[in-house]
């Protein structure tokens, strides 16, 4: 999947080899009220974010097993598309958006504040912000480490690749060839994954202003400030991806480091989908 300002493209292979490029208006909670501005706008594209890449997994699943013989529903199942009709598939998003939050929370959120808790009675109250945010990037870290063993995440982590090369081909002014994107760097500034880790890392300065002795009030403090927290990280990434300045580099350092882990080397098709995706981009959107 490619994005660019106005719409993003998904590329994806149908049972028969062929590449199916479907392009959609990107979302536009980023264009209303509050969320134009400032920390308000990283809200907004993060919600965005969850939304769009759900859509993306359930239709680049469509068309990639169209062909194949459909199961017989259950009787609920059944039941739920004779009363939901077409807005099934809108429900089911936003509900796996809700789920995957949820799961976010946590385990990124609420473990670890859970787990930094056992420490109240050993260290001063400062301390236990300091704790919890090393308790997270660890979790953090280790789950990463664990679904790119993975076989089929391996997989998704080779199309990432295959995005970031394509980018970086393409920013560098080369022609979108197979050839001249798989030498690029599979690195780039402006990653989701990037963004995940400044979370992490912002959360933990925020936080060790945020003090309290109090389980259930430090919980929820936690959880409130976590959409404020992904506005200042967007901002972060926004402002380090148009900056070449030595202190930029450092600052992003940790998370080029941490894409090696979620990007893998792609293969020709693999790459062939990333041009196919961003051509898609730049038909609509030359200049971008």
């Amino acid at each position: 999947m490619m994005r660019g300002k106005k719409i993003y493209a998904m590329a994806v292979r149908n049972p028969e080899g062929e590449i199916v490029v479907e392009k959609k208006p990107v979302g536009g909670l980023g264009k209303k009220g509050l969320f134009r501005y400032p920390i308000f706008r990283g809200m907004a594209a993060f919600v965005d974010s969850l939304v769009t890449g759900t859509k993306i997994l359930m239709r680049s699943a469509e068309i990639a097993g169209e062909g194949w013989e459909e199961e017989e529903l259950s009787p609920f199942e059944q039941w739920l598309k004779e009363k939901l009709g077409d807005k099934i598939n809108d429900i089911l998003i936003y509900f796996s958006v809700f789920i995957s939050l949820l799961l976010g929370m946590g385990l990124f959120f609420v473990l670890p504040v859970a787990i930094g808790n056992l420490f109240k009675t050993l260290v001063p109250t400062w301390a236990l912000g300091i704790i919890e945010g090393l308790i997270r990037i660890a979790i953090f870290l280790g789950y990463l480490w664990l679904i790119s063993r993975m076989k089929e995440i391996k997989r998704v982590f080779q199309y990432h690749g295959a995005e970031h090369k394509t980018i970086a081909c393409f920013e560098s002014g080369k022609e979108l060839t197979v050839e001249n994107v798989r030498p690029c760097t599979r690195l780039h500034k402006r990653c989701g994954t990037s963004f995940l880790l400044f979370v992490m890392l912002i959360s933990m300065i925020v936080f060790f202003f945020v003090r309290t002795d109090v389980f259930w009030l430090r919980l929820i403090t936690r959880i409130c400030l976590v959409p404020f927290i992904a506005g200042i990280s967007y901002e972060v990434i926004r402002w380090a991806g148009n900056s070449e300045s030595s202190f930029v580099k450092i600052v992003s350092a940790p998370g080029l480091c941490l894409q090696k882990l979620t990007t893998a080397e792609p293969d020709a098709s693999q790459i062939e989908c990333a041009i196919a995706a961003m051509k898609g981009v730049l038909e609509d959107e030359p200049e971008e």
